[in-house]
């Protein structure tokens, strides 16, 4: 789909950009593998359901990062027939991101793993399940997004890992005492 929509750009029949993010995560973003089963899990004081090795750096999208890139991208010329990685919080291992939600939520969050013949079961019932069963392979190996040249020419960077799990983590906190 990428090569036909760069060709279809490069012939002058439309004028596209193509904005890539990672696993993202945010306030109102529940069905991700850091939605519910992370967040929500950590606030309620439960381990964070995981799959894969959470020692690897994994980088994770930050949806109001994804939605000021792809605003960016659909506004300036210099973003046309071109792919681009949307910058985000820094790359770090999922262990260390759900260090960070622990210190906010005052207590430890462990992590559950659950193995791929698991995901694969689900699967059966679930697409969702099916289809991240299919995407396990990002979690068994380093997946790190290289924004470079999207900072390079936009000058834009994502928000702090930080600031962003606060924002994160005050939605799911609003939404457990929400009656």
């Amino acid at each position: 789909m990428t090569r036909e929509l760069l060709a279809a750009s490069d012939a002058g029949r439309v004028r596209i950009a193509i904005g890539r993010a990672s696993d993202f995560f945010g306030a109102g973003v529940t069905e991700t593998t850091l939605g519910a089963r992370a967040f929500g899990n950590a606030v309620a004081g439960k381990r964070a359901d995981f799959i894969g090795d959470p020692n690897l750096p994994h980088t994770y999208s930050y949806v109001p990062d994804i939605a000021a890139g792809l605003a960016r991208l659909g506004t300036d010329d210099r973003a046309i027939g071109e792919v681009w990685h949307l910058p985000g919080p820094e790359t770090v291992t999922t262990r260390a991101l759900l260090d960070l939600v622990a210190a906010e939520v005052g207590h430890p969050v462990g992590i559950r793993n659950v193995p791929k013949l698991i995901l694969r079961l689900w699967g059966l019932a679930s697409p969702m399940m099916r289809g991240l069963a299919e995407m396990a392979y990002q979690f068994e190996q380093p997946f790190v997004l290289d924004t470079t040249k999207y900072e390079s020419t936009f000058g834009e960077a994502g928000t702090p890992l930080a600031a962003a799990i606060r924002t994160t983590l005050a939605w799911y906190h609003s939404e457990a005492t929400t009656p």
